[in-house]
């Protein structure tokens, strides 16, 4: 084994830990977006009504009544 100069073990730490940083990032990002995929499929979800559930629809249907569609007010 040889002895390393300081500039040389200056350079060794500053990419280990460049690595280091990296490998961390790396890590986060990948934690990141898992959570955001676990958000998105727990909305999905929830969002869509279970499988052989019954769903109501309630409308309001507008007859059309005779005269003048004009005139609000009857004399």
């Amino acid at each position: 084994m040889t002895a390393l100069t300081p500039v040389e073990r200056e350079q060794r730490r500053r990419r280990r830990r460049r690595q280091e940083v990296i490998r961390w990032g790396i890590r986060v990002g990948l934690a990141l977006l898992l959570f955001l995929i676990g958000v998105a499929l727990g909305e999905a979800l929830h969002d869509n009504p279970k499988p052989g559930s019954t769903t109501t629809v309630q409308q309001t249907l507008h007859v059309p009544t005779g005269g003048n569609p004009a005139s609000t007010v009857t004399p």
